[in-house]
C-alpha cells in the first residue's frame, strides 16, 4: 500500500514526538533498527549516510564529552582529571540522550529521503494550500536530499579531475574547499532556476488551480494519521504530567 505524503509526515512526526517524550533507551534503540531497516529496504540507506553522520557524529560526540566529563549527579567515577570527572552515571545518561536523538533525526531523514515532492504539492494543492508555500515546504522537506546528492556529483566530478580526498585530516579539509565552493555556486544558481521556473508556471497567480496528479487517499490512511497524532499528543501529556505526580 501506498502511503500519502500526509501519513509519511505524520508518521515520521509522531515517532519522533513519541520517542522524545519517552526518553526510553530500549525504545529509542528499537526506532533505530527500524529506521535503519526501512531506508536500506527503500533503497536510500546510501544516500542517508551521510547526511545522518554529518548530523549526528559531531551531536553525539559533544553529549557524551559534556555529560561524560561534567555530570554533576554522577557518583561512580571511572576517571578523573582534574575538574573534569568520567561518571558511569553521565555516561548513560549521554548514551540515552544520544540514542533519543539520533532515533529522531534518523526517523525524520528517511521521511524526507523517501517523500515524494510531487506528491506532497499535489496532497497540499488539493487541500487549498497556496502552490508557492506547498513548493516551498516541499522544497524544505527534500533539501538535505538534494544537497546530498548534489555533493555525491561534485565530489565524483573533482575526483575524475585528480583531486583526491583520501588521507589525513588535514588533507581531507583542503579538499573539502574544492567540493564546498561548487555546492554553494551550484545550489544558489538552482535557486535562482526555480525561482524563474515558479513564476514561468504561474504559482503567484490567484484565482483556482487545477493539477493533473491526483494523489489517493484511502479512509484507513487518515484513520491512521488521527491515531497517530493522537498518540503523540498523549505522549506529550503524559511526560508533561510524570514531574507532577513525582512531585
Amino acid at each position: 500500500m501506498r502511503l500519502h505524503p500526509f501519513t509519511s509526515l505524520a508518521a515520521a512526526g509522531s515517532t519522533a514526538v513519541i520517542t522524545t517524550a519517552a526518553a526510553n533507551l530500549p525504545l529509542s534503540l528499537a526506532v533505530i533498527a527500524g529506521t535503519a531497516g526501512l531506508s536500506v529496504a527503500g533503497g536510500a540507506g546510501r544516500r542517508m549516510a551521510p547526511a545522518a553522520a554529518g548530523i549526528l557524529v559531531p551531536l553525539v560526540l559533544s553529549l557524551f564529552i559534556l555529560h561524560g566529563l561534567f555530570f554533576p549527579e554522577g557518583t561512580s567515577v571511572l576517571a578523573q582529571w582534574g575538574p573534569a570527572r568520567v561518571t558511569a552515571e553521565g555516561l548513560h545518561f549521554a548514551l540515552e540522550r544520544a540514542a533519543q536523538l539520533s532515533a529522531a533525526v534518523l526517523v525524520l531523514l528517511l521521511c524526507s529521503f523517501t517523500i515524494s515532492v510531487p506528491d506532497l504539492v499535489a496532497a497540499l494543492s488539493a487541500r487549498g494550500v497556496h502552490a508557492r508555500f506547498a513548493f516551498v515546504l516541499a522544497s524544505t522537506l527534500t533539501l538535505l536530499p538534494a544537497i546530498s546528492t548534489r555533493a555525491a556529483r561534485i565530489r565524483q566530478a573533482q575526483e575524475a579531475r585528480g583531486l583526491v580526498i583520501t588521507g589525513g585530516v588535514f588533507r581531507r579539509l583542503a579538499a573539502f574547499r574544492w567540493q564546498a565552493i561548487p555546492l554553494v555556486l551550484s545550489l544558489v544558481e538552482d535557486a535562482g532556476t526555480r525561482a524563474a521556473a515558479i513564476e514561468a508556471r504561474g504559482f503567484g497567480s490567484a484565482g483556482p488551480r487545477t493539477s493533473y496528479r491526483e494523489v489517493p487517499d484511502p479512509p484507513l490512511q487518515r484513520r491512521l494519521r488521527l491515531v497517530l497524532l493522537l498518540g503523540a499528543a498523549a505522549a506529550i501529556a503524559l511526560r508533561l504530567w510524570q514531574p507532577t505526580a513525582g512531585a
